[in-house]
């Protein structure tokens, strides 16, 4: 029992971790050359060569080969899972749909970079807010920003809470693991989705749910992955994830973001840095056509 109840915690640490805040960086550093990218990526997959590690994740959801052959089982639908976390990454970790535009290297430990709204904005959703929005010593975010949600679920018997540690349990250390992802954009104006409205949840039919993720954005690309963030840049995550990512975007008000932060189930108040863009085939699972 003892030795059970030490893997368990070591899974809540490990686990604990992937929601993505990443190596620390000096805010205001400029876009890190081409080189670092590309030497990160060859140390993942130095580091992950015959080691067996499954599918990760973020991918380009355009591009449906790869070539990992670890096979796990799909999660159930979330309506029968629990949901037990929701963040957000500040730029879509994933690339496709109407979030193809490259935001740059960033720093080299997952800020200011990603995929934005390939779309066009209006000057007036644009404009600045008086409010600072979801600070932090990585900067906010601001109108004109894409951010990806992760509504995470769980086949364990947990609840809504803080971290990816929520979605584990004493009784299941092994849960399976969904991830419902919707990309929104922000706007200065008070007429678009509410934040707060998005991300509400319940119980619905005896399960926690997210009750309002839009259903309005696309079909949703599925495949099996990993979870994500940028501390997995260099490593491979050893956690199977089923995804669930939606083509389209959703204009949110950007003052209701700032207000979530300052008050949530989930202890968020600012957004996560984003993982590479994972490029290596072996390290992807095939998708259907």
């Amino acid at each position: 029992m003892k030795k059970v109840n030490t893997l368990w915690l070591c899974g809540v640490v490990i686990l604990a971790g992937c929601a993505g805040s990443g190596h620390h960086a000096t805010k205001g550093h400029g876009p890190v050359d081409d080189q670092v990218i590309a030497h990160q990526n060859a140390m993942l997959t130095k580091n992950t060569a015959g080691q067996g590690f499954g599918p990760q994740s973020p991918r380009d959801l355009a591009t449906a080969a790869g070539n990992n052959s670890r096979i796990f089982g799909t999660a159930p639908a979330a309506a029968t899972m629990n949901l037990c976390n929701i963040h957000f990454h500040r730029h879509a970790e994933h690339k496709g749909g109407e979030f193809t535009r490259y935001a740059g290297n960033g720093d080299g430990h997952g800020y200011n970079t990603g995929y934005r709204y390939s779309g066009q904005l209006t000057p007036a959703e644009l404009r600045p807010v008086d409010m600072p929005l979801c600070p932090s010593k990585h900067g906010g975010v601001a109108p004109g920003d894409t951010i990806e949600v992760h509504y995470v679920y769980s086949s364990a018997q947990v609840k809504p809470g803080v971290t990816l540690a929520a979605c584990i349990s004493k009784a299941i250390g092994n849960p399976q693991l969904r991830v419902e992802t919707q990309v929104y954009v922000l706007v200065n104006d008070k007429t678009a989705q509410d934040f707060g409205h998005l991300t509400a949840h319940g119980v619905k039919n005896g399960y926690h749910q997210a009750l309002n993720i839009p259903s309005n954005t696309g079909t949703p690309v599925h495949y099996a992955g990993s979870t994500t963030g940028p501390d997995f840049n260099e490593v491979a995550s050893p956690f199977q994830v089923s995804w669930s990512v939606r083509p389209k975007v959703v204009k949110v008000n950007a003052e209701s973001v700032g207000v979530w932060c300052k008050g949530n189930a989930f202890d968020e108040d600012h957004a996560h840095g984003v993982r590479n863009l994972v490029v290596n085939p072996d390290l992807l699972s095939r998708m259907a056509p």
